[in-house]
């Protein structure tokens, strides 16, 4: 069995998360925020943010993104997890911008989280088969 768009859909988000880790590295510089501290100007206190709410929400996606893959279909599953992907790029961009407006993007991307955790119970069960 080949998963190859779960695959590339895994990569996208490895270098999104990447981005995260990169956006706050240089507000680090920019800001003069020494490590290890994680206090600072709101401007790096909302990429943190970002950058951890990301590390918590894949501990989830990436798990259900892979079951779903595995036992409802490759194409399902790197389309939801595309979905998932959209909305924590609209949820970083808007938290960047300002915390009040993150609401959008991590609806988007925990229902499409969701969707996959349904994803494979409907698989397992052998709805679809």
């Amino acid at each position: 069995m080949h998963l190859q768009w779960t695959s590339w859909l895994t990569l996208a988000v490895l270098c999104m998360y990447f981005w995260n880790v990169m956006v706050v590295g240089r507000l680090r510089m920019k800001l003069g925020v020494k490590a290890p501290a994680m206090d600072g100007p709101p401007e790096f206190l909302r990429a943190i943010r970002v950058q951890s709410n990301t590390v918590e929400q894949m501990v989830f996606f990436l798990p259900a993104l892979w079951l779903c893959a595995t036992w409802s279909g490759d194409i399902a599953a790197a389309l939801l997890g595309l979905v998932w992907l959209v909305g924590r790029i609209m949820y970083a961009l808007a938290y960047l911008q300002d915390a009040s407006k993150r609401s959008m993007g991590f609806l988007i991307s925990t229902l499409a989280a969701v969707a996959l955790l349904l994803g494979t119970v409907v698989g397992l069960s052998g709805v679809l088969k």
